[in-house]
């Protein structure tokens, strides 16, 4: 099964209504997508009462991607307001208890950073992180080329297969060593993640600006773009029995028209959405 989403639900106002509450933009986005990626949980471990809040507002087929804290993945370099790195991953995970309950975690999401670079340390790193979570699906993706130099990428995905990651796939510009390439490979049989960073290249370079978020994600995918995802997806489909995709290009809100479009693209009609609300006014 083709899930497609977002990379959270907040800001996406081609989907709401004039009048919609900050609370109930979850439940119209689950009128349109039928997964979405948790992005709040990577700058805090989010408290149990949210969870059971998101769960309760969605179908029940619904599927959350939540991102692992910063402080899981290195991006704020090691400092972390907790006790110790077994604290900080207890209190992760105990925050995902109401999505494994209701069936709704489709998988954690380890992004790591730039500078995580492909090193013995950190891939005994990554193998402690698998080990923490246990049986939680999690899925790795990386930000730094040289896990997928020809060097090592072989060895990369064995690893990943080891270990029994999930792979997420990214489409992103490349600009050296601070991005991925685009590796068409699942590593395991049950579920892939693909992320749709946009190819924005200038604005991926833009490290040094106050607003680079905005700027890096500043990106509308074409038709023409979005028909080589379609093949692509089509490929993984063969490989994977569940293929998650998320686009995270929404600093100009273009990631929800182009969420809508690929679903049309691949002739995906889901049953089992939210209904949706009509904005009469």
């Amino acid at each position: 099964m083709i899930h497609i989403g977002l990379t959270g639900w907040g800001d996406h106002t081609s989907l709401y209504g004039k009048n919609t509450s900050s609370q109930n933009k979850l439940v119209e986005y689950a009128g349109y997508f039928p997964t979405v990626e948790v992005d709040a949980s990577f700058y805090a471990v989010q408290p149990v009462r949210n969870a059971e809040s998101w769960v309760r507002k969605t179908p029940e087929s619904f599927q959350f991607i939540v991102k692992a804290y910063q402080g899981m993945t290195g991006h704020n370099r090691g400092d972390i307001p907790f006790s110790s790195h077994e604290e900080m991953f207890f209190a992760f995970i105990d925050s995902l208890v109401p999505y494994i309950k209701a069936g709704k975690l489709a998988m954690v999401l380890f992004q790591f950073p730039p500078w995580f670079d492909c090193t013995k340390e950190n891939v005994q790193y990554l193998r402690a992180c698998k080990k923490k979570m246990g049986d939680i699906p999690c899925a790795l993706e990386f930000r730094h080329q040289s896990w997928f130099d020809e060097k090592y990428r072989k060895s990369t995905l064995q690893f990943m297969r080891e270990e029994n990651w999930i792979h997420s796939i990214c489409d992103e510009p490349q600009v050296m060593p601070g991005s991925v390439p685009t590796v068409l490979k699942a590593v395991g049989e049950e579920k892939v993640l693909i992320r749709l960073h946009g190819r924005n290249y200038y604005g991926w370079q833009q490290n040094n600006n106050p607003n680079w978020r905005e700027v890096r994600y500043l990106y509308r995918y074409n038709t023409m773009e979005l028909k080589e995802w379609v093949e692509n997806i089509s490929q993984l489909e063969k490989e994977c029995k569940n293929v998650y995709v998320l686009f995270n290009n929404n600093s100009g809100g273009d990631a929800a028209d182009n969420g809508k479009e690929l679903i049309e693209l691949l002739n995906i009609e889901y049953t089992d959405l939210a209904p949706r609300q009509l904005d009469l006014f």
